[in-house]
């Protein structure tokens, strides 16, 4: 078995989220200035975490926020920064989309829903987005076990880590809360939705251990841009191919970095 860990990070602000309207995949707009502040501050926070590889959505919010990041990084300098449209927002919200997101509580009121198990017409249904984070996790989990293979050809396994399944990850509200140790850490940056709907699927479907005294309504509260997730995964391999016998929650939605935004102002 093989532990990994697995930062999930939104992207900065954009003058859509400024201005609450809704953006998935059709409106493809840049960070805005909060944004970049927002990045290089995630990326300060993050600068002297090593990353084994990054995956990011395609689409320029995230590759942004992805790229400050690892120029802020210590390590990033053999880093490669892979694209991946498994990792976009909701392919649009339908009728909803550019439309303040007001317009999206009350269409989902009208229909006796909450907002955030909503699918307006013509957009992709949260069911579609867990399946597409499914296949972003089996192809993720392939790719560890592939590196774990050429990495032990060259380290003694007494020293590849593990975590024992029933036991979670120290966390002492530091940046490198329960990957100082592990041999592969995976950068993920993606999209709020997106995030919410990944999150679900840990807890609910892969039955993840989460911090004590953290609420449910934390844990499915909306994440900030540039928020901060991490998961701690354990794999093993069977003839059925990878697949996580443990996942533990080290942190939801952190946000510590943005405190000196606030300081700023």
């Amino acid at each position: 078995m093989i532990a990994f860990g697995l930062t999930l990070v939104r992207h900065g602000e954009t003058q859509y989220n400024k201005d609450k309207l809704l953006q998935g995949q059709g409106i493809d707009t840049p960070l805005s200035e909060v944004g970049v502040q927002q990045a290089e501050a995630a990326g300060h926070y993050l600068r002297d975490i090593r990353f084994t590889n990054a995956f990011v959505s395609n689409l320029q919010r995230a590759v942004q926020t992805a790229e400050i990041i690892l120029r802020n990084n210590v390590h990033s300098s053999s880093v490669e920064m892979m694209l991946d449209p498994l990792l976009r927002e909701r392919q649009g919200f339908g009728v909803a989309e550019g439309r303040p997101k007001e317009d999206l509580k009350n269409m989902a009121n009208a229909m006796g829903q909450a907002c955030r198990d909503f699918t307006p017409p013509g957009g992709e249904t949260l069911d579609q987005v867990r399946t597409r984070f499914q296949k972003f996790l089996k192809s993720l989990f392939q790719r560890i076990l592939d590196s774990h293979g050429h990495a032990t050809q060259h380290v003694c396994p007494s020293f590849i880590p593990t975590i024992p399944e029933s036991l979670p990850p120290v966390v002492a509200g530091l940046a490198d809360d329960g990957v100082a140790d592990l041999l592969f850490h995976t950068l993920v940056v993606s999209h709020g939705a997106y995030i919410r709907v990944a999150v679900q699927h840990l807890v609910e479907d892969l039955h993840c251990s989460l911090p004590v005294g953290l609420k449910m309504n934390q844990v499915y509260s909306p994440c900030p841009n540039t928020g901060i997730c991490r998961f701690i995964f354990t794999l093993d391999a069977d003839v059925s191919g990878p697949r996580p016998t443990a996942v533990h929650c080290v942190f939801i939605n952190r946000r510590n970095h943005l405190a000196i935004l606030k300081e700023l102002d």
